[in-house]
């Protein structure tokens, strides 16, 4: 693997990146990136393969070739997944200085009724080809905790608007009337967060402003705690 630095031309872009499973991942700046779905796509004829292994007896050759088939079935749909994510990875790395996106609990959510979605995404192989690849090209590459409440967090005023279902998908802000779509509004946070958190030159991070929290977060995991504001509007 070529490991030598090859630096990009600089730009002032800069993204936050939501992962899901509706769209694979949503730009800070309202980019979706469809999922293509390899495994979903190639199912039928996985399960006809499978299913004409199971027939063969167990020890035969017969058997032996058909599971070569289901090998190389499965081969193909990692290659073509794997394929679309140095593509879509080169492509965000090339058009931004700095990427940041959220630390999913990739191995929780692939032990949930969502797994073979999840799986079929494949989050952390397209997340180490950003993180390569910012090294490599000369771009920044930053992560988010996990706990950050990016769909609750109204990027236009800052205001903590509380969790909502996942089948909501667009929201308008209590406070401010913006409206929001949940995707675009978690990959803005994810933006804001990220610069907030990204060491400056003395390489301490730049502290976000804060407000105090609403009397409607009582009770909340994030009780004490003060919600986040200065969430620049994009």
């Amino acid at each position: 693997m070529d490991t030598d630095p090859q630096f990009l031309p600089e730009t002032t872009t800069e993204a936050g990146i939501g992962l899901g499973l509706s769209a694979f991942a949503v730009l800070s700046d309202g980019t979706k990136i469809t999922s293509p779905c390899f495994l979903r796509r190639a199912e039928r004829r996985l399960k006809r393969l499978q299913k004409d292994l199971s027939r063969k007896a167990k020890g035969s050759r017969n058997r032996a070739r058909a599971r070569i088939k289901v090998a190389r079935q499965h081969a193909r749909v990692a290659g073509r997944r794997r394929d679309w994510h140095r593509k879509e990875s080169t492509r965000i790395i090339r058009d931004n200085q700095a990427v940041y996106v959220e630390d999913l609990a990739v191995s929780g959510l692939a032990r949930t009724r969502l797994a073979k979605s999840v799986h079929d995404a494949g989050w952390s192989a397209f997340l180490g080809m950003l993180e390569y690849k910012a090294a490599k090209h000369g771009r920044y590459f930053g992560r988010i905790g996990r706990f950050e409440p990016t769909s609750q967090v109204c990027s236009a005023c800052g205001i903590k608007d509380g969790p909502k279902p996942l089948h909501v998908r667009a929201w308008t802000c209590k406070e401010c009337g913006t409206v929001h779509d949940r995707d675009v509004n978690a990959a803005r946070n994810i933006l804001a967060a990220g610069r907030a958190d990204r060491p400056n030159a003395c390489g301490a991070p730049v502290r976000r402003a804060s407000v105090p929290a609403q009397r409607r977060e009582a009770g909340s995991p994030q009780t004490g705690r003060t919600a986040q504001a200065g969430i620049p509007v994009l």
